[in-house]
């Protein structure tokens, strides 16, 4: 008897590891009905065209998506939501990330890019869809990083201006921090409805995500992990169980266990939570998105 489709809704997955993830998905007994965003749909799409998967079992439809521009995230939530017509989301896999060099940081408005792509603009998706998510009793998966360690909270405010100079390394372990300060709000927000949970790819270097920052991941360090294996740890995320009953620990590991409080210690400030979390509203006042 055949497996009923889930669906998942995804960022991050025209290359690297979230490419990694959804080809390895395509290759699973279950069927699953992919929506993705992407930059360059054209691309996208060959590079999809490339796998050899079950076209009649599974289905695969690349959106126009700019995670620097929230017109386009708007565009892309709607869209979303008229291709699934009434069918319900099981996963929505926030997995995109950036790092840009402090000389590519340029940008009009308040907050650095790469804030911008690696928490304001999935956070504003996910108030996008929000309604749909709670009617579906969806899971919402954060790929975080264990660079979160590195992040400095009483430099947030600094650090993830526009134009604030701070370096490539810094923003990144900063914005990776905001995110999982977003994972736990969702968490608390969603409450009775959805799972959320965080999880840790693990170290991947060669995955492009450091290209024209500066940053540099030798193959050769220690506890590097290649793609594949990154690729699985994400979608041991889709079918974890073994929740604790703490729900303040929400960060599953690379090698599949739950992270100890006392590493994420600082994201567990429900004021911060609250500061770095806007609503729907005051990120369309801010952006220019308001009607």
């Amino acid at each position: 008897m055949a497996l009923a489709a889930k669906t998942i809704v995804a960022t991050g997955v025209s290359s690297g590891l979230g490419f990694e993830a959804i080809k390895q998905l395509l290759g699973q007994a279950q069927a699953y009905k992919v929506i993705l965003g992407a930059r360059d749909t054209g691309r996208t799409q060959k590079a999809y065209d490339e796998i050899a998967y079950d076209r009649a079992k599974h289905s695969l439809a690349i959106l126009p998506l700019e995670l620097s521009d929230l017109k386009t995230v708007k565009s892309f939530a709607q869209q979303t939501l008229d291709k699934l017509g009434q069918d319900k989301i099981d996963y929505l896999l926030l997995n995109a990330g950036a790092t840009q060099a402090k000389e590519e940081g340029q940008r009009q408005g308040k907050w650095c890019e790469t804030y911008v792509v690696n928490h304001l603009s999935q956070h504003y998706l996910t108030h996008l869809l929000k309604d749909r998510l709670v009617a579906s009793k969806s899971r919402v998966i954060v790929v975080s990083s264990g660079a979160i360690r590195q992040a400095q909270p009483d430099a947030l405010d600094k650090d993830l201006r526009a134009n604030s100079g701070a370096e490539a390394r810094t923003l990144y372990s900063q914005t990776k921090f905001v995110q999982l300060l977003g994972a736990h709000w969702w968490r608390r927000q969603l409450a009775g409805s959805c799972k959320v949970l965080a999880v840790s790819p693990g170290l991947i270097p060669g995955t492009g995500l450091a290209r024209g920052s500066g940053m540099n991941l030798p193959t050769g360090m220690p506890d590097a992990k290649p793609i594949p294996e990154g690729a699985s740890n994400i979608l041991r995320a889709l079918t974890v169980e073994d929740f604790p009953d703490d729900p303040d620990m929400i960060f599953l590991t690379s090698w599949g266990e739950w992270w100890s409080k006392k590493v994420f210690e600082h994201s567990l400030d429900k004021d911060l939570q609250d500061k770095w979390c806007p609503s729907k509203e005051e990120i369309e006042r801010e952006e220019g998105l308001a009607a």
